[in-house]
C-alpha cells in the first residue's frame, strides 16, 4: 500500500505479463461466472478456493467514491457501509475487485442470516440490524489505471494480495493447491458449501460462464424462478402453502416443483406481499400441472433452493427454501447440469 500502483505492478509482474496490461478506468464489470461440475478436474494446473454462501459483489474504488455492485449492477453500497468504509481506507483509488459478501453463523457462512441485510438502502438501518458481514476478495480486474483481466489468474492474485490492506471486514480468499478430490472431501467434511476450481493460467472473462472456473458443491442447491404459489390449507400457516418454481430453457419457463419448507412466519408474510403485486391470470410455465389451488405470478423473483436430487420427471426432490436472490436476473436462471 505504501508503493505507487505502477511500482507495485513493475515489481510483481514479469515483462511478458506487463505487456498484457491495458489502460482502464475503474468501472463496473460484469463478473465472470463458474460452470457446474460433478468432480474436480484432472491435471495439476488448478487451484481451489472455498465456495462461499453469500452474494457476489464488484467493488469499484474510484478517485472520490467507493461503490459496491451486485452482478446485475444494483448499487449495494448503502447495504454494506462497513465494507465501503474499509475499502476507502485500505485500497487505493483506481481499483476494481471481484469478491463475495457473507455472514457467518459460527464457522459456517449463512445465506439465511445475510438475508436480513439484503435490499436495505439506508446506512443506519443496515448497521442497526446487527448482522456482521465479511467481504472476501478473490480477483482483481483493474488496478492503477490498468486492466488486469488479460493476465493469468496467478498474476492477478499476486497483485490482489499486495494491493489491499486486509483489515476486518476485508479478507483475501485463500487459495489451496493439491488433489482436488482430497480437498473437496475435506471441504464437505468441514461443512462447507463446496469448492471453486480455477485454472491457474486463465484470464478473467467478464460476463462469461467459463469452463476455467468450476463449482464443486457438497450439497445440491441453485436459483429458481418463482412463477406461482399455492394457498395454505393449514389454519396455523399464513402467507401461502408452497412456491411454484422453475428455470428457463430455450426462452421458456419450465416447471421444477413445489417448495413448501424452509419458511418462518415472517418470511411467509413478506413473500406473500411481494407475490400479490405480481399476480397473473395465466401460468407463466409451459408445463406446470393444473391445480385449483395454484396462483400464478409474473416470474420476476428468484429464490435460492436446496434439494436432494432431481427426479426422472425433472422435479425437485425434498426442496427447501433458503432465501431470495436480489442479485440474480430471473432470465439468467437455468437448470445447472454438470458436464
Amino acid at each position: 500500500m505504501d508503493e505507487l500502483p505502477a511500482d507495485l505492478l513493475a515489481e510483481l509482474l514479469d515483462a511478458g505479463e506487463q505487456k498484457l496490461l491495458r489502460p482502464a478506468k475503474p468501472a463496473f464489470r460484469t463478473p465472470m461466472l463458474s460452470s457446474p461440475a460433478e468432480r474436480p478436474p484432472p491435471g495439476d494446473d488448478w487451484v481451489y478456493e472455498r465456495k462461499l454462501d453469500g452474494v457476489r459483489l464488484i467493488a469499484v474504488r474510484g478517485e472520490r467514491t467507493t461503490r459496491l455492485y451486485s452482478r446485475i449492477q444494483r448499487d449495494n453500497s448503502a447495504t454494506f457501509p462497513e465494507i465501503v468504509a474499509a475499502l476507502t481506507v485500505a485500497a487505493p483509488p483506481g481499483l476494481v475487485v471481484d469478491g463475495e459478501v457473507v455472514a457467518f453463523d459460527g464457522e459456517q457462512t449463512s445465506f439465511g442470516l445475510l438475508q436480513a441485510r439484503l435490499g436495505i438502502s439506508d446506512v443506519r438501518r443496515a448497521l442497526a440490524i446487527g448482522v456482521p458481514v465479511v467481504f472476501y476478495a478473490f480477483d482483481l480486474l483493474t488496478y492503477g489505471g490498468q486492466d488486469l483481466t488479460q493476465l493469468p489468474l496467478q498474476a492477478r492474485r499476486r497483485v490482489l494480495t499486495e494491493a489491499i490492506t486486509y483489515v476486518e471486514p476485508l479478507r483475501l480468499s485463500e487459495e489451496r493447491e493439491g488433489s482436488g478430490v482430497a480437498l473437496l472431501r475435506e471441504a464437505c467434511a468441514s461443512g462447507w458449501e463446496g469448492l471453486i476450481a480455477k485454472r491457474a493460467g486463465s484470464k478473467y472473462e467478464p460476463g462469461r460462464r467459463s469452463s476455467h472456473w468450476l463449482k464443486l458443491k457438497c450439497v445440491r442447491e441453485q436459483e429458481f424462478v418463482i412463477g406461482g404459489f399455492t394457498e395454505s390449507s393449514a389454519a396455523a400457516r399464513t402467507g401461502f402453502g408452497a412456491l411454484l418454481v422453475g428455470y428457463y430453457e430455450d426462452g421458456e419457463l419450465k416447471y421444477a416443483g413445489k417448495v413448501g419448507t424452509g419458511f418462518d412466519h415472517k418470511t411467509l408474510a413478506a413473500i406473500r406481499v411481494a407475490l400479490d403485486d405480481l399476480v397473473l391470470a395465466e401460468s407463466p410455465f409451459v408445463d406446470a400441472p393444473k391445480a385449483k389451488e395454484s396462483r400464478w405470478v409474473d416470474p420476476l423473483l428468484v429464490a435460492q433452493v436446496g434439494f436432494t436430487e432431481w427426479t426422472r420427471e425433472g422435479r425437485l426432490r425434498h426442496p427447501r427454501y433458503l432465501g431470495l436472490r436480489h442479485d440474480k436476473d430471473a432470465r439468467d436462471v437455468v437448470r445447472e447440469i454438470p458436464p
